[in-house]
């Protein structure tokens, strides 16, 4: 393993991504990158990393091997365990930490595992900084002196700093108290704090997906499965539902008749508001799975619009650039710059019951002018998925499809960043339409 160069691709979208006990997610390999972090942030001057993790069985394992190769390294660990993905984020920056890192596979399934990383300033790692650890694991792991090994602890006041910072996004009046709350913490990483939080601005919380066992973190729960959630709107009577995937860092809102609200609903909604206020800085920056509806009901109101490549780190990127706050994906990842560094499920919960609170409307009516074109979503499974998406008969296949030169229609096909799959994508007004060639595609797609 030292001395051979690696056979396969390291970082996907968000971090490093897979199943555990296959590469990269092995514990030698885990063993190695906690080694190569190490290396990398002495050789930046660096002293101090946090590590997190969300609830699946298999952050034991790589916690340990990850956290003994950053010791060999001769770098310190604080170990947080459980805690949500932005959470993480935050306290690396606010703790003077050196890198803040995250053992998760987010909205994956149990047997799926991976890390996220974040720099001092709670941002994730440029592509040039990944590229430079993936380069790192072909060394071979040389262990400092004894005297120079690391140490870990578990540093004390962590989930109070977490509570205060969420509570810090929102107006001190914010007052729900009347307020019925579902939430759904997928079994994950928000189990906990999440019910914790929305108690304490005095909502009624109804909880569901908070009993982690290691095995069923986004198992028929979460952002990813709303039946659930839905079900348990309806039954509570709530004004509104929040299922959040398994490391926090995005959220679905779920109406009081147990519609579904998005992250394009998420984001209309907030910047409709925030257009009000007079704070809306610029415009909004969404992907290029947003909905074509999102699109266009912002320009109706005269709000621009933006979009980058699928993934909040480039959402985020994005959002720099054009030196604009808020911006997000379908998924529910919501990035509002001028409160967070990366996406935030709580924070983007609590922002959406601060605009209804101050314009004394439920979120549904906020965003009931926003139109959402039927949109088909498939994955076809594939050994590499780059591969196919760069195939030449594919890319002549989707300039095929009809739809593709109909503005009032969009295809995209996408190799996936944290699966073996190609995703598919098409969406317009004809929702028969969009179906039958969404269908078509993938059907061709599985035969190449």
């Amino acid at each position: 393993m030292g001395d051979r160069p690696l056979d396969f691709q390291m970082f996907g979208t968000d971090g490093i991504r897979g199943r555990v006990g296959k590469p990269p997610i092995t514990p030698d390999l885990c063993l190695k990158l906690g080694w190569v972090i190490g290396r990398e942030v002495k050789r930046r001057n660096g002293q101090y990393v946090l590590v997190g993790k969300d609830t699946r069985i298999s952050g034991y394992l790589l916690e340990s091997v990850f956290e003994a190769g950053l010791i060999a390294a001769g770098v310190d660990v604080g170990l947080l365990g459980p805690f949500p993905t932005p959470a993480i984020a935050i306290l690396t920056r606010n703790s003077n930490a050196d890198l803040g890192v995250v053992i998760s596979a987010s909205h994956n399934s149990f047997e799926d595992n991976g890390f996220k990383f974040f720099d001092q300033n709670g941002r994730k790692l440029s592509d040039v900084h990944e590229s430079q650890i993936a380069e790192s694991m072909n060394l071979p792991i040389d262990t400092v002196a004894a005297e120079e090994l690391g140490r870990a602890k578990r540093p004390a006041n962590t989930r109070e700093q977490y509570i205060d910072f969420c509570k810090s996004t929102v107006s001190s009046d914010l007052d729900v108290t009347n307020t019925k709350i579902v939430l759904d913490c997928a079994n994950g990483a928000c189990y906990s704090l999440a019910p914790t939080i929305f108690r304490e601005f005095g909502a009624e919380v109804y909880s569901i997906g908070t009993r982690p066992n290691g095995f069923n973190i986004n198992d028929k729960c979460g952002s990813t499965a709303l039946e659930a959630i839905q079900a348990e709107v309806l039954k509570r009577k709530a004004d509104i539902g929040f299922a959040f995937d398994g490391d926090g860092d995005r959220v679905i809102a779920i109406a009081p008749d147990g519609r579904v609200l998005d992250g394009d609903h998420i984001l209309f909604g907030l910047a409709r508001v925030q257009q009000q206020k007079g704070t809306l800085q610029g415009g909004v920056v969404g992907t290029d799975m947003s909905n074509l509806g999102l699109e266009k009901s912002l320009h109706a109101l005269e709000i621009p619009f933006a979009r980058t490549a699928v993934g909040d780190r480039h959402v985020s990127i994005k959002l720099s650039e054009l030196g604009w706050d808020l911006g997000g994906e379908t998924s529910g990842h919501i990035l509002c710059h001028r409160s967070t560094t990366t996406g935030d499920g709580i924070v983007t919960a609590l922002q959406i019951l601060q605009a209804s609170w101050e314009c004394q409307q439920s979120f549904s009516e906020l965003v009931a002018e926003m139109e959402q074109y039927p949109q088909v979503l498939l994955n076809v499974p594939a050994n590499n998925p780059e591969l196919v998406v760069a195939n030449p008969n594919v890319a002549k296949r989707v300039k095929e499809v009809g739809l593709a030169n109909d503005e009032c229609y969009r295809v995209l096909v996408r190799p996936s960043g944290t699966e073996p799959v190609v995703r598919i994508m098409v969406e317009g007004p004809d929702a028969t339409l969009v179906t039958r060639e969404a269908e078509a595609l993938a059907t061709f797609i599985q035969s190449v």
